[in-house]
């Protein structure tokens, strides 16, 4: 289970770390929005739905940030977690399989709330090879590896039928992808040195 952790020079965390950083990062959003400058730990905790251990623990891998009897500085502690998560980069994705699923995520706004950029399509279907969907252009899957390495994407989204979903995280793989965020229902081999997180489209 080596891609369930993240290692750096200081420490080793999960993946669900990460995860929880994006949540802290939602909500301190919300409440810069609303004018708050400064926070305590008993205030944030409720919106976290998470203990006070676990959000101290989660921020203890990257540093200190908070001041005791003081609580957080929101503006900072944004700042902190953009640049562990890479938000305050633009962050460049594939896509795999134009379907209904692939089309709707071309769409999708949210994506900019975090800098992710959908900067190529691939699909094998020669009716949508060419087309151009929300200012993408979707490419035929023999071109693959050519242009995710010449646009240097490393990260993809796999939106292909189960029995397709396999044989594109290799080639995804060998393009040099290193995190795919797999929407097939299929569980994929990959090296480890490949982090895959299932989404399931269930919940």
């Amino acid at each position: 289970m080596e891609r369930e952790r993240i290692c750096t020079k200081k420490s080793c965390f999960s993946f669900d770390t990460i995860k929880r950083l994006s949540l802290y990062l939602r909500n301190l959003k919300r409440l810069k929005e609303k004018g708050i400058e400064v926070i305590s730990s008993d205030r944030i905790i409720p919106l976290l739905n998470v203990s006070s251990a676990q959000f101290r623990k989660d921020l203890s891998y990257f540093g200190e940030f908070g001041k005791r009897g003081v609580g957080y500085e929101v503006g900072r502690l944004i700042k902190e977690l953009e640049e562990i998560l890479g938000t305050n980069k633009e962050w460049k994705i594939a896509l795999v399989g134009v379907g209904r699923l692939g089309q709707a995520l071309l769409g999708f706004e949210g994506f900019s709330k975090f800098n992710i950029k959908i900067v190529c399509a691939f699909d094998i279907d020669k009716k949508k090879v060419g087309k151009v969907i929300e200012g993408v252009k979707v490419e035929d899957m023999k071109k693959l590896k050519t242009i995710i390495k010449r646009k240097r994407v490393k990260i993809a989204l796999l939106c292909t039928p189960p029995h397709s979903a396999q044989e594109v995280s290799e080639k995804l793989v060998a393009a040099g992808i290193r995190g795919i965020l797999n929407f097939s229902p299929l569980i994929l081999k990959v090296p480890s040195s490949v982090f895959v997180s299932n989404v399931d489209m269930a919940c």
